[in-house]
C-alpha cells in the first residue's frame, strides 16, 4: 500500500457490530486484546478486518476468533468467506492459509471479492502486494 494503512471506520464497526459480526477478544481483566469484523456480501461473508494487539500475538488468539467468525457464517447458511490481503506480510497468508482459505485469482472470485480488490487497487493498495483469498464451507 502507498501512504498510511486505512482501518475501519466506526460506521462500518457499528455496522458489522448490528449484523452480529464483530467479535473481540479480552484477557480476564476485560482489556480487549483483538477483534475480527465481517460482513454478509450477497451468499459470502467476507472478513474486512482482523487484529491482535502484538503483545497478544502468537497464543492462539487470532485463530480462535477467526474460527469463531467462519462458524457464525456456516450457522448463517452462506456458501463461505473471503478476504484480501497483503501477501508479502510476513504472517498474514500464511495465517489465513492455515485457517482453510485458499488464493483464488480472475474469474474463479466471487463477483464481490473481485470489485473489493479492485477498489483496493484505485485506493491506492500495491497490486503486486495484494491477494484475495476465499473458503467454502
Amino acid at each position: 500500500m502507498r501512504g498510511p494503512a486505512s482501518a475501519c471506520s466506526l460506521d462500518e464497526l457499528s455496522d458489522f457490530s448490528r449484523n452480529g459480526l464483530l467479535l473481540a477478544a479480552y484477557t480476564p481483566d476485560a482489556v480487549p486484546v483483538g477483534f475480527i469484523a465481517g460482513k454478509v456480501e450477497g451468499k459470502w461473508m467476507h472478513i474486512a478486518e482482523m487484529d491482535v494487539h502484538p503483545d497478544w500475538q502468537r497464543r492462539g488468539i487470532g485463530k480462535r476468533l477467526m474460527q469463531a467468525i467462519l462458524h457464525k457464517g456456516k450457522l448463517r447458511g452462506l456458501t463461505g468467506a473471503t478476504l484480501t490481503t497483503d501477501k508479502m506480510a510476513p504472517f498474514n497468508a500464511r495465517f489465513y492459509a492455515r485457517s482453510g482459505f485458499e488464493i483464488v485469482e480472475g474469474d474463479a472470485r466471487p463477483l464481490h471479492l473481485a470489485a473489493m480488490i479492485e477498489d483496493e487497487f484505485a485506493k491506492g493498495f500495491d497490486p503486486s502486494r495484494r491477494v484475495a483469498m476465499s473458503i467454502v464451507f
